[in-house]
C-alpha cells in the first residue's frame, strides 16, 4: 500500500489499487537457461518452454564481436505460477545433448568500481612491494636516466 501513496494521499483510486495488487502478482518472471549448447536458438527455447506454460520472450545470448553464442540465454514466461512450474519440470532436463540449468534470473551486477578503474601494476604509489616511496630504492627516473 506504501507503494501507492504520495505525501499521504492516495494516488490511484481504492479500486485501482486492488487491480494493480492483483496484477503484480501476476508479472512475467525472467527466467536463467545456462549450460546450453552453442547451437541452440531461440525458437528451440522458445518451443521447450511452451509446452510449459506461455513465453513472452526467448533470448540466447551472443557474444557482440562474434555472433556466436555464449552458451546460456532467458526465457520470460507469462506469470509467475508458469514460471515456477518451468523451472520445477525444466531444470536438469537435457536440450540437444546438454542437461539444461534453469532457474530464477538475477538482476544484473555492476562490476563498474566507480569511473576508471585504474589499477593494474603497483597502482597505489610505493614500490611493488607496497611500501612507500622513501624506501623505494629507485628507478629510472630517480637514477637521472
Amino acid at each position: 500500500m506504501l507503494l501507492f501513496r504520495l505525501c499521504g494521499k492516495n494516488v490511484f483510486p481504492p479500486n485501482a489499487i486492488s487491480l494493480l495488487a492483483s496484477l503484480w502478482e501476476h508479472i512475467a518472471l525472467r527466467l536463467y537457461v545456462g549450460s546450453l549448447s552453442y547451437q541452440t536458438t531461440e525458437q528451440e527455447l522458445a518451443d521447450l518452454f511452451g509446452q510449459v506454460g506461455q513465453v513472452v520472450s526467448a533470448t540466447v545470448i551472443t557474444d557482440r564481436d562474434s555472433g556466436r553464442s555464449k552458451g546460456f540465454g532467458f526465457v520470460e514466461m507469462s506469470n509467475d505460477d508458469e514460471a515456477r512450474k518451468a523451472i520445477d519440470q525444466l531444470n536438469g532436463t537435457t536440450l540437444g545433448s546438454r542437461q539444461i540449468i534453469v532457474n530464477e534470473a538475477r538482476e544484473k551486477r555492476d562490476n563498474s568500481y566507480g569511473g576508471n578503474r585504474g589499477g593494474g601494476y603497483n597502482s597505489r604509489g610505493g614500490s611493488s612491494r607496497g611500501g612507500s616511496r622513501s624506501n623505494d630504492r629507485g628507478g629510472y627516473s630517480s637514477r637521472g636516466y
